[in-house]
């Protein structure tokens, strides 16, 4: 009854405009929606996001308890961020294999100090391994780059909640005049001229006084997963709930100086339920009891992959799922020519979106 009733509508439409003016509008309704594609995401995202993980607003410690030097095995001098007195400080949480993941981001976007007039540092967090020949090459590397945090934890996939701790500790304590953190992965391409533009946009000025902001690509409504053998159980005593409070996706989220402190203060007063939960579900826990609000930005990509293009790139905060020489070849390719303009971005970021879309819906087919 419905599909004929669809069907009635179209032939009137035709008979009423015509087939070309039809098609002509149609044609354009596509266009409009291609440049406008994020905003469109960012307005439907917001849609579903109302009074779905609201502020718990629980009580929260006076103080974090101190983070002292010795509590990592490796890191950089005490007084970097003194020195260097970053605006923005990205932490990549990596793997201690990843030496190639590391250094790609070293050549790329880890290797910028300065963008669009602000002091950025980029470190690596790490933890133990008991592979003595990779302990050694890890202080090896410490010694040559000077910028890896070890964290005295077995660094596994069941101990990135730990790894994302720690992060949080060592930026808190040594990096306090950092008015952003960024928590990112090492196969991700992070955009930190893409991030500033942005919160340019929608804070005002960096240089403003600072929100409680807890950016990312926002995920809506996800179940527990009370599965004991995957590697996402959530057990039902340490969350009884039917879906988690909205959190940003830990492939990369950006936290404000006062986010950092209020998350830090929460995950201090939240006991470590075991197994260990996942660390983004457990940040997002964190902000909720804190009542810090999580907020999406469509220029995280935390979902599909993203095919790459130049102008779509250029716009793009993250892009998951980037291998270490496709890292190298995009970086060299996005700077090869002057910035694209404003329509050239729009076109790109809708042709970009549109494919990554396609792709995740037909690759289970495939």
């Amino acid at each position: 009854m419905v599909i004929r009733g669809l069907w009635v509508c179209k032939i009137r439409l035709v008979k009423h405009f015509g087939l070309a003016q039809l098609l002509s509008f149609l044609v354009f309704a596509c266009l409009f929606a291609a440049l406008f594609i994020d905003y469109i995401e960012l307005w439907v995202t917001s849609l579903k996001m109302n009074g779905v993980g609201g502020s718990q607003g629980g009580i929260l410690p006076q103080s974090v308890p101190p983070t002292r030097p010795e509590e990592y095995l490796l890191m950089p001098s005490p007084l970097v961020c003194q020195r260097a007195k970053p605006f923005l400080i990205t932490m990549v949480t990596s793997a201690p294999a990843n030496q190639k993941a590391r250094q790609a981001i070293r050549d790329t976007w880890g290797g910028e100090v300065q963008v669009r007039g602000y002091r950025i540092m980029t470190l690596f967090m790490v933890g133990q391994v008991s592979d003595p020949v990779l302990t050694k090459q890890l202080t090896d590397e410490a010694r040559e780059h000077a910028d890896l945090v070890q964290g005295r934890f077995l660094d596994s996939y069941a101990n990135l909640t730990l790894k994302t701790l720690s992060m949080l500790a060592w930026a808190r304590r040594f990096c306090p005049e950092a008015r952003f953190l960024a928590k990112v992965d090492d196969d991700v391409m992070f955009n930190p001229s893409a991030l500033l533009q942005y919160i340019n946009v929608n804070w005002g000025a960096p240089e403003q006084e600072l929100e409680e902001i807890y950016l990312g690509r926002v995920h809506l409504r996800v179940a527990p997963d009370h599965n004991p053998t995957s590697k996402h159980f959530f057990s039902k005593d340490a969350f009884p709930g039917a879906v988690f409070p909205d959190y940003c996706s830990g492939t990369a989220y950006v936290l404000s100086r006062p986010a950092v402190l209020k998350l830090s203060l929460a995950a201090a007063a939240t006991p470590l339920p075991k197994p260990l939960p996942p660390e983004d579900v457990f940040v997002g826990l964190c902000a909720h009891t804190a009542g810090v609000a999580p907020t999406h930005s469509p220029l995280f990509s935390g979902g599909p992959p993203v095919p790459y293009a130049r102008c779509c790139y250029q716009a793009m905060v993250s892009v998951h799922h980037t291998k270490p020489e496709e890292m190298l070849h995009y970086w060299a390719d996005m700077h090869s020519k002057a910035p694209c303009s404003w329509v050239g971005v729009r076109t790109s970021l809708g042709i970009c979106k549109f494919r990554a879309l396609v792709g995740h819906v037909l690759w289970p087919v495939f």
